[in-house]
């Protein structure tokens, strides 16, 4: 099978992305608007935004969001939506956590990111954006919490089984296969200059389609069209027959957690 980088994996996942990614809790928002009170004058960066996922939410309550992404697919299905929605607070920037020097962002009261914290070199990037966050400020950590916080829903393991069949037992990145961080995200946090830490979940139970389940599974790098290759009709017609005969009625309910851990200055 052809290696590729994360980036051409990422590169095409980003329309399965922005369509069956299912977003974060409301209540997360709620939360910040809150605790940092968000009045519509505070500048945000969302630090591997993706499809706009954070960024477009936060856009509503602050007086702007920057966006910054190493995927230009990302950042142009992210300014789709947002057109869409006739949002015009957010700027849209290719880097990552290794150029954030170069982007001349100015300072910002939050940095928030999902997923992206864990391809990072989490330390020194929390060294940087000491530098970047103003007093009062905060690092934001969404995700869906740890492995094993929430009981998985039993149709994970039937693709589970269709996806080890096509692209072996661990999950690829690039040329090579992911591990989760052994270290978590509040311990490397807690020895940073946002040592004071909290942390908040929401878990809600997620309905889905049989068509939503397929397409979410293009959405993850590691079981990406990119990643599949020639493969990728085969993959789904085996995906959309073992689910099938899991659930005739085609209905994948599944139990997720939105966690944030909300990292301030001593």
């Amino acid at each position: 099978m052809t290696a590729y980088t994360p980036s051409e994996l990422f590169a095409s996942t980003a329309p399965y992305y922005a369509k069956f990614r299912p977003g974060y809790d409301p209540e997360l928002y709620g939360l910040l608007k809150e605790k940092f009170a968000l009045d519509g004058t505070q500048r945000v960066l969302d630090l591997g935004t993706g499809t706009g996922v954070l960024a477009l939410p936060l856009a509503r309550l602050v007086g702007e969001v920057v966006a910054v992404d190493p995927e230009p697919g990302m950042l142009a299905e992210g300014r789709k939506l947002a057109d869409a929605e006739d949002t015009t607070n957010i700027t849209w920037l290719q880097g990552d956590s290794t150029t954030l020097h170069t982007l001349d962002l100015g300072q910002v009261l939050l940095t928030v990111m999902g997923a992206a914290f864990h391809w990072t070199d989490r330390d020194q990037l929390l060294k940087d954006l000491d530098h970047l966050i103003a007093p009062g400020g905060a690092v934001v950590l969404a995700s869906g919490g740890a492995p094993g916080d929430v009981e998985p829903a039993p149709w994970l393991e039937v693709i589970a089984e269709v996806r080890t069949r096509y692209l072996g037992p661990e999950r690829r990145a690039g040329s090579s296969t992911y591990s989760h961080p052994k270290e978590r995200h509040q311990d490397v946090v807690a020895r940073s200059p946002f040592s004071e830490i909290e942390t908040a979940h929401w878990d809600r139970t997620l309905p889905r389609t049989l068509d939503e389940v397929v397409g979410l599974q293009f959405s993850y790098s590691y079981s990406s069209p990119a990643q599949l290759g020639d493969q990728k009709d085969a993959f789904e017609y085996d995906l959309r027959e073992a689910l099938v005969a899991f659930s005739p009625e085609g209905r994948f309910d599944e139990r997720i957690r939105t966690e944030a851990i909300i990292a301030t200055r001593p």
